[in-house]
């Protein structure tokens, strides 16, 4: 479904706001820089953590490790991954939210961004059909009965439900996808030919 202009519009100055947002700015290590994938008419959306500083550096989302390991699982060459009429990247958090003091990762995505601006993206986004949330914050915010990655991975029905969960395909998780082989043997084969029957659709 292609968007009238009066829709284009309000979605233009959506987008406007989003990208001037400095709600977090005294926050952010290297101040604000929301980046974020949409259009429209986008099938797919995907909802991450938050920006890396090698995506901020950039401007463009899951560039880095993360982002080629997240492709592989979906099959995803780089053309259709960061084509936005295909696919939307939202993360829970739109800007860098710098290093953690202990140098264990980066901050966790401030609340704000999410509450203040997910809400009317996704009302902006009338076509998709598939939600893939990648990681725990995204599932602790988008699943009611969320318990843990791994029950709930476990028991979603991916063929069918609006939300799949994946765990971040960061470095960090390596020790989990060792110990839970089901999910690159059984879960993923299943998460791309979802997204097949989706893309099929275009």
């Amino acid at each position: 479904m292609t968007p009238d202009k009066n829709e284009s519009l309000i979605f233009n100055q959506l987008l406007e706001g989003v990208h001037k947002c400095v709600l977090c700015a005294q926050k952010l290590e290297l101040g604000p820089k929301p980046i974020l994938q949409v259009n429209p008419n986008a099938r797919i959306m995907l909802i991450g953590q938050a920006p890396g500083k090698q995506a901020h550096e950039h401007g463009q989302p899951f560039l880095d490790p993360s982002g080629d390991r997240l492709r592989d699982w979906l099959g995803l060459e780089k053309s259709q991954f960061y084509d936005p009429s295909t696919i939307a990247i939202m993360p829970m958090a739109f800007c860098f939210p710098g290093k953690q003091k202990n140098g264990s990762g980066d901050k966790p995505p401030p609340k704000l961004c999410s509450k203040t601006w997910h809400s009317s993206i996704r009302t902006s986004l009338p076509n998709i059909e598939l939600t893939l949330l990648i990681g725990r914050y995204a599932a602790e915010y988008y699943l009611e009965d969320f318990a843990n990655l791994t029950s709930t991975m476990q028991s979603q029905d991916i063929e069918n439900e609006e939300f799949v969960l994946l765990p971040h395909p960061s470095p960090r998780n390596n020790i989990w996808l060792k110990k839970n082989e089901w999910f690159e043997t059984k879960t993923l084969p299943k998460i791309r030919q979802r997204l097949k029957m989706v893309l099929k659709k275009d």
